[in-house]
């Protein structure tokens, strides 16, 4: 059965939406597709300390509680984990607001873990004890279809969560990407070859693939190296998988070929504009990354030279990264002609 999907923009404010209900959202996706970067982020917007709880490597008794005897040794009662904040026990830490508990591998988790989890979701309590009243819950998993290790979730469990189910959108990627500044060479590409930015198959026969987590981790390992050797292109392997690799060393050589970016602020009427799409797609990159300061005005004069496409690509990232020009001359003038386009 297909699912209603939604994007990691769209993610943001439904889990919101349910939270503010005070009810607990289910996000359920393919693996390295931001789920955990999602909750992140809402953590870090509205000030929560972040509990990240793995249940797939939990016990029951890490969300019932460990039995112990109680002072008088006549019965037993449960003595509470750390991993819940609790009512008339704990207090928010000074600056924030409270916690975001996330319940990361929920579909991982043995059916013993998924049935103590019952209570803690839909009671909010740790055997007798309340959660405290600024705790939020925020559950996720894989799907079952995706090869991962996936338990089916028992109905019990299905009617305790609002179910998400979160798709790979290349454009809010994007958007993510420039504003986390992401290897410039890694957001032209996939902008380029947006079907990479998440290459996965459940039966695939290599060490990883590609996917918005793996596209970070090469951003990292990359980001100040300039040019590519044997070893590099080792590292992309292992980090998005061969073919992807293969495509993005390719790709990045033709950074070589580009204009020096100094070259066209000195002299943007002398720009020969290319004529192959990468090359257009590498250049709309290479301008919005630089677009600030004394050079937003001959980069205008370059960037307006390429294919109104190409200028749109480009004009989206300088939106996405920097706030501050929209009230540029410039861009107020681009804007002002082609905003239909811009904001399609």
């Amino acid at each position: 059965m297909d699912h209603i999907q939604i994007n990691s923009e769209q993610a943001v404010p439904a889990i919101l939406k349910i939270l503010k209900a005070n009810l607990t959202p289910m996000v359920a996706g393919s693996p390295g597709i931001g789920k955990s970067d999602i909750v992140a982020q809402i953590a870090k917007k509205y000030n929560l300390k972040l509990i990240d709880v793995r249940l797939a490597q939990a016990d029951p008794v890490d969300l019932m509680g460990y039995p112990v005897l109680n002072k008088d040794s006549t019965r037993m009662e449960y003595a509470p984990s750390k991993l819940f904040p609790l009512e008339g026990l704990d207090t928010p830490e000074e600056g924030t607001n409270g916690w975001l508990v996330f319940l990361d591998e929920l579909t991982s988790a043995p059916l013993s873990v998924q049935s103590a989890a019952y209570k803690i979701i839909l009671d909010r309590k740790v055997d007798q004890r309340s959660i405290h009243s600024k705790v939020a819950f925020v559950a996720a998993g894989n799907h079952s279809t995706d090869n991962a290790i996936v338990n089916r979730m028992s109905t019990a469990l299905q009617s305790r969560l609002v179910h998400l189910n979160l798709n790979v959108d290349h454009q809010a990627w994007l958007d993510w990407a420039n504003d986390n500044r992401l290897d410039h060479r890694i957001i032209s590409f996939i902008k380029f070859r947006p079907e990479l930015l998440h290459k996965f198959d459940p039966k695939h026969d290599d060490n990883t693939f590609a996917s918005p987590r793996t596209w970070h981790f090469l951003s990292k390992i990359i980001q100040n190296t300039e040019h590519f050797d044997t070893t590099d292109f080792a590292v992309m392997a292992g980090t998005v998988g061969r073919g992807a690799a293969v495509e993005f060393n390719t790709y990045s050589s033709i950074y070589q070929d580009l204009p020096d970016i100094d070259d066209l602020i000195a002299n943007p009427n002398s720009f020969n504009v290319p004529r192959e799409p990468s090359h257009q797609y590498a250049m709309t990159t290479l301008l919005s990354h630089n677009m600030k300061g004394d050079a937003v005005d001959p980069l205008m004069t370059v960037l307006e030279q390429l294919p109104l496409e190409f200028q749109t690509v480009a004009l989206r990232d300088i939106h996405a990264m920097y706030p501050d020009l929209r009230s540029h001359p410039r861009i107020i003038n681009w804007v002002s002609k082609n905003a239909d386009k811009l904001f399609q």
